[in-house]
């Protein structure tokens, strides 16, 4: 009878140890940071204690957990497996749970219900949007999945975007629909080229075990340098030297003009004061209209419309010849009026110089590791 009662208390200690272990910890932001909140047994309204409508991310041990948007369990409801939601945006929950409770053993429970396992995205993986194209612009960072840019104030609104660590699907939809392109690692100036500009809604982060197709990637980017501190690195302050900074290169435009041609010989002056004074008059016309880098454009171009016109009228009053025309190409070297594409940089550590580039100006030093590799 002893052995029988002994083993009996044996089986129910475990059952209760399994028991206790089966709990849920929430944390008030995405990827298990912030104040949190953790249960074991059902609770029937988070307001009770302080933690209504708070919830970000959850870890859920032991046991099969469900939780609901409402007060005793009513409302939208998701089953959570065991394991880790870094984010509960993508099951519509983020900020919303008022309710949770362990489900039984053998509770019969529909696929339907379940929420989707969290995919495992290696923790250093981060994707960088900018407002304008080569980076420039407000920014957005994630490093969890987000279903819907616009609870960030940042729906269509991406057109440049930096990705680190590891590959991102972005589509054009909330919650992964639409169109959607995978990005590897590295610097992608545009959006437009893939036809992706202002068009983000959603972002999540493709484990590298997963299988994608070669039409899924968008074109190759640009490489790029992750600068991020690593594994808790000493870091040092390394004097910056000299700092050059790079624009784009003049360019060369061209457009065609419609030009008049004597069908007569040479004898048959041109009103050559109406010319001069066609060609000054379309000058200061072409340079009212004109603005920013086309303001150039403009001034010479309707100097050469003025100079014509003003030929013409000493043609016609002198006598109502008839005059041929032809398209003639006419070009014109633009200084570039784009801000500063970037910087090169030159800093020296430990006696050794280095020499980077950045898409900011920097300050009077730079900070390095103890290699004198930048890092932020």
């Amino acid at each position: 009878m002893k052995s029988f009662f002994k083993a009996t208390l044996a089986i129910a200690a475990l059952i209760a140890a399994s028991q206790s272990m089966a709990q849920v910890t929430f944390y008030q932001n995405d990827n298990y940071k912030g104040p949190t909140f953790t249960t074991d047994r059902p609770v029937e309204n988070f307001r009770q204690f302080g933690f209504n409508e708070k919830a970000s991310s959850v870890i859920v041990a032991g046991k099969l957990w469900e939780v609901c948007d409402r007060p005793r369990f009513a409302g939208r409801c998701t089953v959570l497996r065991p394991g880790q939601y870094p984010s509960l945006a993508a099951l519509g929950l983020e900020q919303r749970v008022a309710s949770v409770r362990a489900m039984g053993r053998n509770e019969r429970i529909d696929e339907s219900r379940y929420a989707p396992v969290a995919a495992a995205v290696p923790s250093n993986a981060q994707v960088v949007f900018y407002a304008n194209e080569n980076f420039q612009g407000q920014a957005f960072t994630a490093q969890s999945q987000v279903d819907d840019f616009t609870r960030f104030g940042f729906n269509d609104r991406a057109s440049s975007v930096v990705v680190l660590g590891d590959q991102w699907e972005a589509c054009e939809n909330v919650r992964f629909s639409g169109r959607c392109v995978v990005l590897r690692p590295g610097r992608y100036a545009s959006l437009a080229a893939m036809g992706m500009e202002d068009r983000v809604s959603s972002v999540r982060g493709v484990p590298t075990s997963t299988r994608v197709s070669d039409d899924r990637y968008a074109p190759a980017p640009a490489p790029v340098y992750d600068n991020r501190r690593r594994n808790e690195e000493r870091l040092y302050e390394a004097n910056v030297t000299s700092v050059r900074a790079v624009v784009a290169a003049p360019e060369k435009r061209c457009w065609m003009e419609r030009e008049p041609v004597a069908s007569q010989p040479a004898n048959n002056n041109l009103n050559i004061g109406g010319a001069l004074a066609g060609a000054l008059i379309g000058g200061v016309l072409g340079h009212q209209v004109g603005g920013g880098s086309g303001k150039q454009i403009a001034t010479v171009g309707g100097a050469v419309a003025g100079a014509a016109a003003g030929a013409n009228i000493g043609r016609i009053t002198g006598g109502g010849q008839q005059v041929a025309a032809q398209d003639v190409q006419k070009c014109d070297t633009v200084p570039s009026q784009a801000k500063t594409e970037f910087w090169n940089v030159t800093y020296t550590f430990r006696g050794q110089e280095h020499t980077i580039q950045t898409t900011t100006q920097p300050g009077r030093t730079i900070t390095v590791n103890g290699q004198g590799e930048p890092r932020v």
